[in-house]
Parts: C-alpha cells; structure tokens; sequence
C-alpha cells in the first residue's frame, strides 16, 4: 500500500481541528489533512457545545482572545467568504449576575472596555427594563428547598452587549466548506490508530484501514481523545487533561414569558443558560466546579443522556430566575464531553517536545468561542503567514511547559 503525504495530518474534525486547517489553507499553499473519527461532523464536543461567545474572563488574554474571536463571529459570513453561510451570529447580549459589589462590577467593567469590548455596568431597575422577565434576586438559592427563600434584588450587573452565542454545528460546517474549497482534504469516518516515528520526531499517522500518511507535523486536536493521541507519539505532559462528562437541560419557554431573554450566568443558582435560535426553547446548564468533576475513562462509552437528580436540581434555580415561566412540560437533558485541565483550566497549544507534534488540547469548556483565534495563532506558527482577522495574542501564553496561571475558582467561567 502506498504512502500519502501531507504538509500537515490534523487529527480531530471538530471545530479546534477545522478551524486550523481553514486558518492554514486560507493563508498558504500547504497540503493538509483533517482526520475525524467520526461519521459526520459535530459528534465530539462540538456538537455539544452552547457556543456562548462571552469576553468576561479572569485572565486579561483571555478577555483578549474572546473579543478577537467576537470580531470574526460578527463577521462570519466575511470570515468564511460564503455569503449564506450554514452558521449565524445571535446578538443577544450577555448579562452577569454574579458578582452584585459595585466596585468588582465596574473594575470588570473598566478593564473590558478598555479591550475595546462594549460592556456596561448596569442597576436592578436596568435589568428590568431591559429584561422584564429577569429577577435581579442576587441571594444564593437553596435548590434542595430546605432553607425558605426571601429575594432582595442585587445592586450592580454587568452586560456584554456586542456578545450572545453562535451556531456551533453551522459554524463548524462553514470552517469545514471554506477548507475543502481551499483544498483541504476532509476525512470522515477515518480513525487514526497510531502516530509514525523516527527517534525523537513525528512522520505521519497511521489510519484504521491500515494505510500511512506521512507529515510534516501532525496535529493533535482530538478533544476529549487528545490523551490517547499523546500516547500513540509517547509524549508525557505535566498537564491532567481529563474527559468531562458535562451535562445540559432542555426546557420550552412558552410565549407567555415576556422577551428578550440575554445569555446569562447566574451565581445565585450556580447556572448558566440562554434561548435557543428558534426562542422556543432555553439551554441550561451548571457553572459550578462540582458539576464539571465526572471523569470519563473511555470517550467512546457514557451516558448521553443528562440524569434526572440533575434536571430537577437546576430546573428550580431556573424558575428562580424566570419567576414568570410556566411549571409546564417535562424538561429534558443530554450530556457530553469536554477536556478539562484540572490545573488552571486553560489549553495547552503549540509544539511539544516531539518535533513534528504540535498539541490544541484541554480547552475546559472555552473550546468553540476560542476556536477561530487560536487557529489563527496555529496557522501564523505554522506558516509564517498573517491573514485577514489575525490575532495579536502569543500562543506562548498556552505552551506546553507554561506554568500553571493562578485561578482562583476551576469552573467553565474561569
């Protein structure tokens, strides 16, 4: 059997492993090959994703690289040159409520704006007006009923109102259009179960028909897989990037229930959510750090489904929320993956002590909205080359043998 070769063997097709070869293709001549395991596009974390496109971040790069992804999400069409494209922006807005002590508000206010992102400190009679079907009640809830709840309304809230959330499938169907049409050769249903070597280097993947593709540097953008990847080349990391099961709940919102709804994450019930494209539904979903702890040995085997005790926890700090929504229809719920670096839940990007082995992995939850810009870091290593809606943010901040940044709380709003 004959051996193919590329400049680069991407493996993983979700939105990380696509965006980097878009990024690449329109950017450069080099040949590149997606491989994804899976019979169509989406079935990892992507798929999964709520594709909330939020800048509020603890570190400042990563405030920085979340405005820059911002940028292309509203110009997506412009971005991925097709004038209807599969994925679309919904401009929304997304309001904090997690923090009601005026002078956090306005010190993450100032330093947002700062950045260039339209962000504004607002007032409980603010939120109303905006947001009529909002309590502005900011006192923890107690989702077990035990402990008699009395509202009190916060007193400060933060709202991004350049932000919301995107379509993450559509997205990842456009980046991987725009890439075929780049020459970029799209592999479905194409495992790989092993990476070649000679001595210290990567020289290609092996796939599951038993064929080889030699490369000039592959790419580790597996998701929730990275670990098994890593094994294949032998390259041992200082980082625990752990498989997550992460679960979301399905729930109608009737017409009854006054518009507009934001995306919001919300402390005092210790969850997130936002409405669907259609506004007949809400996603939901937990920001607290016990809800991200259930590891999963093996990616390929666990429950999809989202657990009752689950569903019926968070369902109560919903309508806590959306006092005015109907105790009606049974919510749902499904779960999925994603990789999360338990010890400062930021990814680990660039090469490795393998020359030839590049990583984009352990992206805790932030994977899709980050996704465009880190390809654009990717693609400027990789080719030398800067194109239309560029980064300045250094990938150096990511690397591999980066220390641990300090954060405080290890949740998916870190």
């Amino acid at each position: 059997m004959s051996t193919e070769s590329v400049d680069v063997a991407i493996v993983g097709g979700g939105i990380i492993g696509m965006s980097i070869a878009y990024q690449i293709a329109r950017r450069s001549n080099l040949s590149v090959a997606v491989f994804e395991k899976g019979v169509g596009l989406g079935e990892g974390s992507t798929g999964g994703s709520s594709a909330i496109t939020r800048q509020r971040y603890t570190t400042i790069e990563n405030v920085r690289i979340a405005r820059d992804g911002n940028v292309i999400w509203r110009n997506w069409s412009e971005y991925v040159g097709n004038d209807h494209p599969n994925g679309s922006f919904h401009d929304i807005g997304v309001l904090w409520m997690v923090d009601d002590n005026p002078d956090v508000v306005a010190y993450d206010q100032q330093r947002m704006s700062a950045e260039g992102i339209d962000v504004v400190d607002i007032g409980a009679d603010d939120v109303v007006d905006l947001f009529p079907a909002i309590s502005t009640c900011m006192v923890p809830f107690d989702l077990t009923g035990e402990v008699e709840h009395v509202c009190s309304p916060g007193d400060r809230f933060l709202l991004e109102r350049d932000t919301g959330f995107f379509d993450a499938t559509g997205a990842l169907l456009d980046v991987s259009i725009a890439a075929s049409k780049r020459g970029v050769d799209v592999r479905l249903n194409t495992a790989v179960v092993d990476v070649t070597t000679d001595g210290n280097r990567a020289t290609g993947v092996v796939l599951g028909d038993g064929s080889t593709i030699s490369a000039g540097l592959v790419v580790n953008a597996a998701g929730p897989w990275c670990n098994q990847i890593n094994a294949m080349v032998g390259l041992e990391i200082p980082w625990d990037l752990v498989p997550t099961r992460i679960q979301v709940i399905y729930r109608a919102l009737p017409e009854e229930v006054a518009r507009p709804i934001p995306v919001i994450c919300d402390s005092a019930g210790g969850i997130y959510f936002r409405p669907e494209a259609g506004g007949g539904q809400i996603i939901l979903g937990s920001i607290l750090e016990e809800d991200e702890m259930e590891a999963v040995d093996d990616p390929d085997d666990y429950a999809k489904v989202a657990n009752r005790s689950f569903i019926d926890l968070k369902i109560h700090a919903l309508h806590h929320r959306i006092p005015s929504l109907p105790y009606k229809g049974i919510p749902g719920g499904m779960a999925s993956l994603y990789t999360v670096n338990r010890q400062d839940v930021l990814p680990i990007i660039g090469p490795t002590s393998i020359d030839g082995f590049a990583v984009v992995n352990g992206f805790s939850g932030h994977g899709f909205k980050e996704s465009q810009v880190v390809a654009s870091m990717m693609a400027q290593w990789i080719t030398g080359e800067r194109a239309s809606f560029d980064t300045d943010i250094p990938m150096d901040f990511f690397s591999i043998d980066r220390t641990p940044v300090e954060i405080a709380e290890h949740n998916v709003l870190a």
